[in-house]
């Protein structure tokens, strides 16, 4: 198994703690610096033409794209522990949870978006991070919500056991300390964030414990 990946990577970290929490080692990590551009090198791209991160490749392939798909894809090829519950209506919330993330929020800041800002319509710094923030902030307001009037809410996002909304969880805190965004107005997000934090599969896989990170960021 390989996969392609890089220390910043809001969605490779939500991968790692899917290999993490199922005992997944990959033999091969292959590094994309997406802030030299890798991403786009035709190298890259004949893997996945979109050019985003991660990918992953087990055995002959063909190579696997998008977070949630691969982390579905390691669940059921390794189905314990489970990430994602038995019900129907609650996988749906727990699937809707993880999507505020991973499909509402996240895609509004990876660099393509923040570059493309910047080069195409000249948004300096400063606005370029007020428009992660924003987004950001949108998400976890949102997952603040559904998190404390949820009755399903536990300790996590969904009773006691990890899902795959906690993965989703988790990355968004890690992008709001990216990006500054105060995580006090969310003590429910942040109380789960903290718990995901106290299990060694998230806290191995955090974006600043990767080879390549800085010693602050």
């Amino acid at each position: 198994m390989k996969i392609f990946s890089f220390w910043r990577s809001l969605a490779t970290y939500r991968v790692r703690i899917a290999l993490n929490l199922k005992g997944i080692t990959p033999d091969e990590v292959i590094e994309i610096n997406l802030l030299k551009g890798q991403q786009r090198d035709a190298a890259f791209k004949a893997i996945n033409p979109m050019g985003a991160i991660p990918a992953l490749i087990d055995g002959e392939g063909p190579p696997l794209f998008e977070s949630l798909a691969i982390i579905e894809y390691l669940d059921e090829i390794k189905p314990n522990p489970p990430l994602l519950p038995k019900d129907p209506k609650a996988r749906a919330r727990v699937r809707g949870l993880a999507q505020i993330v991973a499909c509402d929020s996240h895609p509004l800041v990876v660099p393509r978006v923040r570059e493309y800002l910047a080069h195409e319509f000249k948004v300096d710094e400063a606005g370029v991070a007020k428009w992660a923030g924003h987004w950001i902030a949108a998400a976890l307001g949102a997952l603040e919500q559904h998190l404390t009037h949820g009755k399903q809410t536990g300790n996590f996002c969904h009773g006691d056991q990890i899902t795959i909304a906690d993965l989703c969880l988790a990355s968004q805190a890690a992008g709001a300390h990216f990006f500054k965004v105060d995580m006090g107005p969310y003590p429910t997000v942040k109380r789960i964030a903290d718990n995901c934090m106290k299990n060694e599969a998230f806290a191995k896989a955090h974006p600043l414990k990767q080879p390549g990170a800085p010693a602050a960021a």
